[in-house]
């Protein structure tokens, strides 16, 4: 598996790159995700992700986070034209930074446990979780939290 992270402008808190690739590994060993794939996390700012949220959602306002899977409908990741020793891309995830310090700053939490959690409920979106459904959620948000635990437990 690899992480592919594009910050913009926008200042990485120290260690969180190792930090995403450890939930990464995470979720995949818990998920049983054998693929070898690529995962592409980006940050914006509230003006691009408000574009996005509109664009994709229909929401004309910005959110904290938004996933796109490439293994959902008729497009899988494992259909799309690659070059030799490329890995087929899962996702990418799309985290508003200014949005993720403010949530931060608002529940007491650090931007760098913050922008771990955005992280790891948007990957949790590109491997099919979804909570619309309260059984759902139920099941999503306490595998979220069982990984975040895991990892912080682990360092």
């Amino acid at each position: 598996m690899e992480l592919i992270l594009d910050t913009g402008e926008f200042p990485v808190p120290e260690g969180l790159e190792e930090r995403y690739k450890a939930l990464l590994k995470t979720t995949f060993d818990r998920l049983k995700v054998e693929k070898d794939y690529e995962v592409d996390c980006s940050y914006v700012g509230d003006e691009e992700m408000q574009v996005l949220n509109k664009n994709y959602r229909g929401l004309d306002r910005p959110t904290d986070v938004l996933s796109f899977a490439f293994n959902e409908g008729d497009d899988k990741a494992e259909d799309m034209p690659m070059a030799p020793g490329e890995r087929p891309i899962l996702g990418d995830i799309v985290i508003d930074f200014e949005q993720a310090c403010r949530q931060a700053k608002e529940i007491g939490n650090t931007d760098f446990r913050e922008l771990s959690f955005l992280f790891t409920h948007g990957l949790l979106h590109i491997l099919g979780y979804d909570h619309m459904k309260e059984e759902d959620a139920k099941v999503m948000f306490a595998l979220q939290d069982e990984i975040l635990s895991e990892v912080e437990k682990n360092g």
